[in-house]
């Protein structure tokens, strides 16, 4: 008895002396439970602060069939006035279908609680009160917090804003496309930690034993430079004059003339990130290149004008077609040799007449000037996916890539690339890099503006001012045939238009040649011509079997009008005059 006594006392000063903490800091730990304090995620809204994308609470339900079954029965058998469990998960599924009409139905709940699984989660997410009611009266169905992720205005710029969803795994709502995947980190936030005590052996929290550790941090918001009402006319639109064209796709970019802010980035098919997302999932206006056909003789006519190679009113003699190295090109329309200005070259979009002033330009400074204009580069806009396009480096071209080049085939860009190179006439030759991001805004309401791009002085002011006068040519109507452009749909009276229409062959696959059925069509213009405000770049992709099917100034026409009006844009001082296109 003596030597138990003295072994059990040597074992009560070890555990009480030596081993005390360690023994009190396990014990704790078997108690003690930690959980996130899920961050509030950041919203998105637009440049006018209207909210397009937030977080919100909701809960999701849930419960264990077998125990549900066991305790139920276990008091039935004790107590025969007592529901059995299938009468008690009877009256759950009718409360709860009450409680929730239209999201859940009663066999739906039924077929939850009659599971033979040990736990289910069932029915949609629902608001935080609706849980409280159903769980307040069956305590037996279990409520789990969720983060939801809401979008106001349905599809609206969807593409560009992608979507995000509660992720089990993490715990919290992650964006998984479009901006809410490239800006997860400034929108997440960070998640705080919280303690609580639960009872041995059991999930059962100690009431008034929940403490906070750490606090969460909530996401930044992030304004974007996109106008909502004028992005949903755009969508609009292009959606309408894609299906009337018969085209298989169709994308818009309007852009601020002066700073390359995107007001409007739009394509025919989108998704809604509100519901399953299935299909269209992309961003085609950034991530989809194109050979973009005649808007292309932008280059050319920039860099003749800049180098002093011709000038506007300079006559050409220009043939119906003409050789380079083994390619044989020809204009859109029959025709022998007759005499076009150079401002009616791109007015009538003469194929002939561009490569004829592109060989005198040269090709090292055709090359180099399109670079300046961003062909085969990316624009960094920061929207997931984006494509730099393809423009062969100079080395190796071969002995007919300049037949090809000027006149906007054997290189391909995305319609935002486009805009931008018409952008930089629009501003006086500096082309600023497009941006659809503004700002982010902390929650305390620090707002940190983003970095504006470094601009690209392109070519000189005057030059721009020249080359955006000879594109008032190819929305103009007459006077006579001759002196028509190939774009007067895109005319708007009271305001001087500039732009130029584009018709680029698409690949046929079977024959590895250019298909004579199966076109690009491109528009690219600005408004007002006087006093550039906005920039608008279009593309249908291979439209048929109608009116619109030829061109996409009518588009640009419908746009263009909006921006004038939600713009309260003045009326241009004077009418553009009528410029010779063709001499007798």
């Amino acid at each position: 008895m003596v030597i138990a006594l003295l072994v059990t006392g040597a074992k009560l000063v070890q555990v009480q002396g030596v081993e005390a903490g360690a023994l009190s800091s396990q014990a704790e730990k078997q108690r003690i439970t930690k959980d996130a304090i899920p961050a509030e995620r950041g919203s998105i809204v637009d440049r006018n602060s209207t909210v397009l994308a937030f977080s919100s609470e909701a809960r999701q339900l849930y419960a264990n069939p077998r125990q549900l079954t066991q305790a139920f029965d276990e008091q039935h058998a004790k107590d025969p006035s007592k529901p059995t469990s299938v009468q008690h998960k009877q009256d759950i599924a009718r409360f709860i279908a009450k409680t929730l009409p239209g999201q859940i139905t009663e066999q739906e709940v039924l077929d939850a609680l009659f599971k033979d699984a040990a736990f289910t989660y069932f029915g949609p997410e629902i608001d935080p009160s609706q849980a409280n009611l159903i769980t307040e009266k069956y305590p037996h169905i279990g409520a789990e917090y969720r983060a939801t992720r809401e979008y106001p205005a349905g599809n609206l710029a969807a593409n560009v804003i992608g979507a995000a969803n509660w992720r089990m795994d993490e715990r919290e709502v992650q964006g998984q496309i479009g901006l809410e995947l490239a800006m997860n980190k400034v929108l997440a936030g960070r998640n705080g930690t919280k303690v609580s005590d639960t009872a041995m052996g059991s999930n059962l929290v100690i009431p008034g034993t929940e403490r906070e550790l750490e606090p969460a941090t909530p996401g930044s918001d992030v304004q974007l430079t996109l106008d909502s009402d004028l992005q949903h006319m755009v969508q609009q639109a292009v959606s309408d004059y894609a299906v009337r064209a018969g085209a298989k796709s169709a994308s818009a970019v309007v852009l601020d003339a002066k700073t390359g802010e995107v007001y409007a980035l739009a394509n025919d098919k989108t998704f809604d990130p509100r519901g399953p997302w299935v299909g269209n999932l992309g961003n085609p206006a950034v991530t989809t290149p194109f050979e973009p056909g005649s808007v292309n003789k932008l280059i050319t006519a920039a860099g003749a004008i800049e180098q002093g190679v011709i000038k506007p009113d300079t006559v050409l003699q220009v043939p119906g077609s003409i050789e380079v190295a083994d390619r044989t090109v020809g204009d859109a329309w029959e025709h022998g040799t007759i005499g076009l200005t150079f401002t009616g070259v791109l007015g009538k979009s003469s194929n002939v007449g561009t490569l004829m002033v592109a060989q005198q330009l040269g090709e090292q400074r055709w090359y180099d000037l399109a670079k300046a204009f961003g062909l085969g580069k990316l624009t960094g806009i920061g929207l997931p996916g984006e494509s730099a396009g393809s423009l062969l480096p100079r080395e190796k071209w071969s002995g007919s890539s300049f037949a090809n080049l000027p006149i906007g085939q054997g290189l391909s860009m995305t319609v935002l690339q486009m805009a931008g190179m018409y952008q930089a006439i629009a501003n006086d030759g500096v082309r600023v890099p497009p941006r659809i991001i503004e700002a982010e805004i902390a929650p305390d309401g620090t707002r940190i503006e983003r970095p504006r791009p470094e601009p690209v002085r392109v070519v000189s002011p005057q030059t721009a001012h020249t080359v955006k006068d000879m594109l008032r040519s190819v929305v103009q109507n007459g006077p006579g045939s001759a002196n028509d452009g190939t774009g007067p749909a895109a005319a708007m009276p009271g305001y001087q238009v500039s732009g130029k229409t584009g018709t680029a062959q698409q690949i046929d696959p079977e024959c590895r040649c250019y298909s004579q059925s199966k076109y690009w069509i491109t528009f690219a213009g600005m408004v007002p011509a006087d006093d550039p405000r906005f920039v608008v770049g279009l593309m249908l992709d291979a439209p048929s079997g109608s009116r619109e099917s030829s061109s996409a100034a009518p588009l640009f026409n419908t746009i263009a009008s909006f921006l004038t009006q939600r713009y309260q844009i003045p009326l241009s001082k004077e009418q553009a005059p009528l410029q010779t296109l063709q001499t007798p």
